[in-house]
């Protein structure tokens, strides 16, 4: 084995213990109280491109206030669905001047559980649109199914869906991608869930560095 490749592999081993070790550090602080909603995106593999989208939106911080929040939380799988339909890549996806439009709408204020949904209801989403919820079948909300509900956080709670909610408003703009704008991903899957792994441990690090503690 040469050497460049021995110390490439025993780069990736210090990273990646670097990274394991970083919720242990932090074990006692967390594991007492409630995750927010930010941290429970943080700690499931299936949102790490969602967790990619609200850094670029620079919506972290805001899902991490008081709320409380009701956020319908898309899957990896439903961006990749969203990426093929609109034929774009993560990079210009993520480049989107409309992006923060998109993920609010995905928003509704105050905490609302699986239980307080009633078939035709409409609610008010933070991008100022209304989401429509369909019971006559399996839970929709638009044309997006509910998989997965009450997922309870400390300022709200997560729903968990299976496609992108498009506001009416939203129009796929061309963006110039400059080099250093993203790190390339493609449309592979692997590229694209690589890049949310990176930017969700990059985000993950910073939320726990600027959360605050409780006196």
């Amino acid at each position: 084995m040469s050497k460049m490749i021995k110390t490439f592999l025993s780069f990736v081993t210090a990273f990646t213990l670097a990274f394991a070790l970083v919720p242990t550090a932090f074990a006692d602080s967390h594991t007492e109280e409630e995750q927010d909603i930010v941290e429970i995106a943080l700690g499931n593999e299936n949102f790490s491109i969602l967790v990619s989208a609200l850094q670029r939106a620079d919506l972290v911080e805001t899902l991490q206030g008081d709320g409380p929040f009701t956020v319908f939380a898309p899957t990896n799988q439903a961006f990749m669905d969203l990426l093929e339909a609109l034929d774009v890549t993560a990079e210009e996806l993520l480049a989107q001047p409309d992006l923060a439009n998109v993920l609010t709408y995905h928003v509704v204020p105050g905490k609302v559980l699986a239980g307080d949904l009633t078939d035709g209801l409409e609610a008010d989403t933070v991008n100022g649109q209304a989401v429509t919820f369909d019971l006559s079948g399996d839970p929709m909300v638009n044309d997006s199914m509910i998989v997965d509900t009450d997922i309870e956080a400390s300022n709200g709670v997560v729903h968990v869906i299976d496609k992108i909610l498009v506001p009416d408003n939203f129009e796929l703009q061309e963006v110039d991608m400059e080099e250093d704008d993203v790190p390339e991903t493609g449309i592979e899957s692997s590229s694209i869930l690589l890049f949310g792994m990176i930017s969700a441990a990059a985000a993950f690090i910073f939320v726990l560095v600027h959360k605050p503690t409780k006196q």
